[in-house]
């Protein structure tokens, strides 16, 4: 195993090696049909609802909120946006639950799987056409770095061969009471180049990957990706309009210092942003809205 070499970039240049993402925004046209997925496809429980809509999760921690935004267009395939939220679980009898679950709910959502090499992976779409990962991280001890890029693939990962080989009468009983979190974001961006000024050079991400030069995969403290951004779909897109789709990506810092590192970071790039103290809200390039917050 290779381990990655130290940057040169100062630490107040970048985000803390401990943040961790936060619950994903969505903008939703159809409550009813939105919520009756994530609960009954990917098992996630409500945890607080309110005027703005509805938070829901596992064990507490709220991984996607539901807003309602009825009158909005669904976005067109080629505009920049959410690619997926990337759920990730503590083990793979967990995840092959919630691949069954999801795969049950309705078989024409489910869209590939792949080994990563860092990652087992399952991807579907939901009924408003976000994009859902559901995946797992093998051992950071077997993940290989040369220099300071992690080495990522993807190579085939049958379905259904994973899932008699993981998948159990117990983690399906329990299923909503098993751990599960956001693991990273993946956007759709205009290009790679004003992705990579962005995240890395002002917002303070480390990149740790690349996909030649159509994706950009960016973390702190080593993590293979914490967002990643691609032109797969979306090449050349400008800013969204305001549609369906993703409303707000959180992140959560570990202290009042980080944020007001990644404020001076983005005030000196000339970002506009909201301040309120706890919290940070911006926009990437894309008008992908952006909150960090410190975690209490």
């Amino acid at each position: 195993m290779t381990t990655p070499s130290s940057l040169s970039a100062s630490s107040k240049d970048l985000l803390p090696a401990d943040l961790s993402m936060g619950t994903v925004m969505l903008k939703v046209g159809d409550m009813t049909l939105m919520l009756d997925y994530y609960q009954r496809a990917l098992g996630l429980v409500p945890i607080s609802e309110s005027l703005g809509g509805v938070y829901l999760g596992r064990k507490g921690l709220p991984i996607i909120h539901l807003s309602p935004a009825a009158g909005l267009q669904i976005p067109g395939r080629g505009e920049a946006g959410l690619f997926h939220t990337a759920i990730l679980f503590e083990n793979r009898s967990d995840l092959a639950a919630t691949v069954a679950t999801a795969a049950q709910y309705d078989p024409r959502l489910f869209a590939g799987s792949a080994d990563h090499l860092v990652s087992e992976a399952f991807y579907f779409t939901d009924p408003e056409g976000n994009g859902v990962e559901l995946y797992f991280d093998k051992p950071r001890s077997t993940w290989e770095w040369q220099g300071d890029r992690v080495v990522m693939d993807s190579l085939p990962l049958p379905p259904q061969g994973f899932l008699q080989a993981n998948l159990t009468e117990e983690a399906v009983s329990l299923q909503t009471e098993s751990g599960a979190g956001v693991g990273h974001v993946h956007l759709q961006v205009g290009d790679v180049p004003t992705a990579h000024r962005f995240y890395v050079d002002t917002l303070g991400f480390e990149q740790t990957a690349g996909w030649h030069g159509q994706a950009l995969f960016v973390a702190a403290g080593k993590y293979h990706h914490h967002m990643a951004m691609n032109v797969w779909n979306s090449r050349g897109a400008g800013p969204r309009k305001d549609t369906l789709g993703l409303g707000e990506v959180l992140i959560h810092l570990p202290g009042d210092d980080d944020l007001l590192a990644a404020a001076d970071r983005l005030k000196s790039a000339g970002v506009a942003t909201e301040h309120t103290g706890l919290e940070l809200r911006f926009d990437d390039p894309w008008r992908n809205r952006i909150r960090l917050a410190v975690e209490r």
